[in-house]
């Protein structure tokens, strides 16, 4: 029986791939065989650690800021690209966000990184009738009065999604989504610092719990296989149920 979730053979560049759900995603499709590149914004792999929860075995690394056009433009495309997964991402505390810096700072890496990294693998995801996927939020669907751009930049993900996926469709290019909910990561663990915070949080889950990276990452696996040949222009919310409440 052939195994739908091999992905020997195939080549996956995962932005943001060097801790949290992204370093998740990217051992996920190394471990079903890919060989897999992750941009960080560190000098080199072995800066990231336990801190970090950062797994980078078997990855190849490469420091690119994303929110630098200059280091952007000058980075590295793999030839061969069959998997371009975009999961950088930040959010700012404490109001920073409805300052204008604060402001600049998240857009300009969650969401206007998000369409110049799409532009620059697009040509590499035609070539091989690739697979375009992209890290939002539960944010996008509801509102977070101390996070405004992040919120805003999560909406405005989910509809970049939609819009490459109608525009690359023709190219062979699928375009699709993940909206992950609460997951335990180093930048989120500000929002559970507080213990009463943290049991509000649960009372809003159905399921009662956060979720694990890799579940997440089981979900980018889905959507970069051919079980997942018929859908584009979808945001899947990995959630626990909690945009249903």
């Amino acid at each position: 029986m052939t195994d739908l979730l091999d992905f020997t053979g195939k080549t996956a560049l995962i932005v943001g791939g060097s801790s949290g759900i992204g370093n998740a995603i990217a051992q996920a499709y190394r471990t079903r065989g890919a060989k897999v590149t992750v941009w960080g914004t560190r000098a080199s792999a072995a800066d990231y650690g336990d801190a970090e929860r950062s797994d980078m075995t078997g990855l190849d690394y490469v420091q690119v800021n994303v929110a630098d056009r200059a280091a952007l433009d000058a980075a590295p495309i793999p030839e061969r690209l069959d998997i371009a997964v975009l999961s950088q991402g930040v959010v700012k505390y404490g109001g920073a966000e409805f300052t204008r810096e604060g402001w600049d700072e998240v857009m300009d890496v969650n969401i206007t990184s998000l369409m110049d990294v799409a532009k620059l693998v697009h040509p590499a995801l035609a070539a091989s009738n690739g697979s375009l996927i992209t890290i939002s939020s539960i944010a996008a669907y509801a509102a977070a009065f101390t996070n405004p751009a992040y919120g805003a930049s999560k909406s405005a993900a989910v509809a970049l999604t939609r819009a490459l996926s109608l525009a690359w469709a023709r190219d062979g290019i699928r375009v699709n989504g993940i909206a992950p909910g609460f997951v335990r990561t180093k930048m989120t663990d500000e929002q559970f610092a507080d213990e009463k915070r943290e049991q509000g949080i649960m009372r809003t889950i159905p399921l009662r719990r956060t979720g694990e990276t890799g579940e997440i990452a089981n979900v980018a696996l889905f959507l970069a296989s051919p079980m997942a040949s018929y859908i584009i222009g979808q945001t899947i919310a990995v959630d626990g149920g909690l945009s249903l409440t």
